[in-house]
């Protein structure tokens, strides 16, 4: 076994500015025996990132780092290509430290933090192995998979999880899973029953924060996470696959505990959207130890759209940073729908040069959730809520295919087949010499570049040319149809939906005039801006 040494020499990859209470040292080496001890027989690693946080410095020839910390701070090491970091039986990754010497400050708290960890050891060392991972790999991403009782938890084992298992244990399985925050709602001892649930994917699960993942009865933001931490570690770190990396971050602000309605119960809604000074730091820093042409992806909770307390007010700074990488992507959940945003010069987004789609634009994508509207609807047959969510897409997962610098990211529906993309609203019949008749389609995973297009096919195979259909925002058809029998005299079972938004993902056409009797097929197709073609078709009759 290997003595502990004082070690003194790091390569740092930028400018520590803190003025620390105290030094973390140690090593990160390949993990060759499998004891995750640094042992005379496994290899140090040089260039390896490793920070608290908020700086970033790199392993030195012999592997060796130092970093100041203060006494509530987490190390951790940046998993780097071609290598693995731990990962427990619940398959969550085991990359980091947590210094609290006297534990979290969670006396008052509902639900525990951090025990105390007692000194800062002489060392602290970061098991590597070796990973026989390439620059092509696909990604699981969940949104609010946001369970508030057991019973949910239940729930989505038998909703989404059967096609994520298909996914796990298919021939192309995915190399981990990000879930984006909102992991269970409110109540934190639901992490537990969770954690095992999506332990079975068998591949590792990387945890966002979100809003409903905090200890609400926390004073502070500073302190909000602690359950999060104890259970999943730092709540902003960074890793790598590949040519791309992830960078993790907590934008929720916590405003302390308020009562709500004086009875003592916390007020889950008093926070706001939001980056620290030393997560911007934290950016900065790693961003500046790489060298432009790789493909960096931001997670996140709340997403770079929206208003008032649910938006990033820091998202300038961001794009600022972001803006010597050509190629990037930010995710997000939150929503509860599922949209596309592409953010360009006007928006302070400008590397100078064109990306992906051969423009330049970061891409947000505010990712579909797992918990559709909150498990709401009426039940099916097998008393799973159809939790349609708000502009009118089933609930369920991304994939995201990574490529080098590039990416593809599709949808899956739950419990639907994955060519489930499209829902035409149309009428079924009409009487020959009907004006236009409207069609609206919607397109689940629709994008800003989009392009929709229908025709008409009679029975006898002759069809119609492609005639474009326009992008439209307003409600999902459907949707405001299951809001309508919810409001009626015989409402169905189910907890009742929320409410009617606007879709972002809508297209309309109209039926050509003076179509003949007769049995026709209408098909939507559409082609996004990964090039993905999507068709949908539903039947009309054209009566006398």
């Amino acid at each position: 076994m290997r003595m502990l040494a004082v070690l003194t020499l790091v390569m740092p990859a930028v400018a520590v500015h803190a003025q620390p209470a105290h030094t973390a040292r140690g090593t990160v080496f390949i993990d060759r025996d499998g004891d995750a001890v640094l042992s005379d027989g496994d290899g140090c690693i040089a260039g390896v990132r490793v920070s608290n946080g908020r700086d970033v410095v790199r392993t030195d020839s012999e592997g060796r780092y130092e970093l100041p910390i203060d006494d509530d701070d987490i190390v951790f090491v940046v998993k780097p290509r071609g290598y693995q970091v731990p990962i427990d039986v619940g398959h969550l990754p085991r990359f980091y430290y947590i210094h609290k010497p006297a534990g979290s400050p969670d006396d008052t708290f509902r639900y525990p933090g951090v025990e105390p960890t007692g000194p800062l050891p002489e060392s602290i060392d970061f098991p590597l192995v070796k990973y026989d991972g390439t620059d092509r790999f696909r990604v699981i991403v969940l949104g609010d998979t946001q369970p508030f009782t057991i019973e949910q938890v239940d729930l989505l084992s038998r909703d989404a999880v059967p096609q994520l298992l298909d996914e796990t244990n298919g021939d192309d399985p995915p190399a981990f899973v990000i879930s984006l925050g909102d992991i269970v709602g409110d109540h934190l001892d639901l992490y537990e029953p969770l954690n095992e649930v999506m332990s079975t994917l068998g591949v590792p699960i990387y945890n966002v924060m979100g809003n409903h993942d905090q200890n609400y009865m926390s004073p502070d933001d500073a302190h909000s996470d602690e359950t999060f931490e104890r259970v999943f570690g730092p709540t902003t770190y960074a890793f790598q696959y590949g040519r791309a990396h992830f960078i993790i971050l907590d934008d929720i602000i916590w405003n302390g505990y308020k009562s709500r309605e004086d009875k003592g119960d916390p007020e889950p809604g008093n926070y706001i959207g939001g980056l620290r000074d030393d997560q911007l730091d934290f950016i900065e820093n790693y961003l500046n130890t790489l060298t432009g042409d790789e493909l960096v992806v931001l997670c996140m909770h709340i997403p770079l759209v929206g208003g008032g307390v649910q938006q990033v007010p820091q998202r300038g700074r961001l794009f600022e940073l972001l803006s010597r990488f050509p190629r990037t992507l930010s995710l997000s959940g939150h929503t509860h729908v599922q949209q596309h945003k592409l953010f360009g010069p006007d928006d302070g987004y400008d590397p100078g040069e064109p990306g992906q789609f051969g423009i330049t634009a970061h891409h947000h994508f505010n990712a579909a959730t797992v918990s559709g509207s909150w498990y709401r609807g009426a039940p099916d047959e097998y008393g799973i809520p159809h939790t349609t969510m708000r502009f009118g897409a089933p609930n369920g997962f991304n994939i995201l295919s990574v490529d080098s610098d590039e990416y593809e990211i599709d949808f899956f529906p739950a419990r639907y087949p994955a060519s489930f993309q499209i829902s035409i609203y149309a009428p079924s019949a009409i009487a020959a010499g009907t004006p236009e008749a409207e069609v609206v389609a919607n397109v689940f995973a629709g994008d800003p570049l989009t392009r929709v297009a229908m025709r008409l096919r009679r029975s006898d195979g002759e069809a119609t040319r492609w005639i474009p259909m326009a992008h439209d925002v307003r409600p999902d058809p459907f949707y405001l149809a299951v809001k309508a029998a919810e409001d009626s005299e015989d409402p169905p079972n189910g907890r009742p939906m929320p409410a009617v938004l606007d879709s972002q993902h809508i297209w309309v056409g109209a039926l050509p005039a003076g179509l003949e009797p007769g049995a026709y097929t209408i098909e939507v197709e559409a082609v996004n801006m990964f090039k993905r073609k999507h068709t949908a078709r539903c039947t009309l009759r054209v009566t006398d």
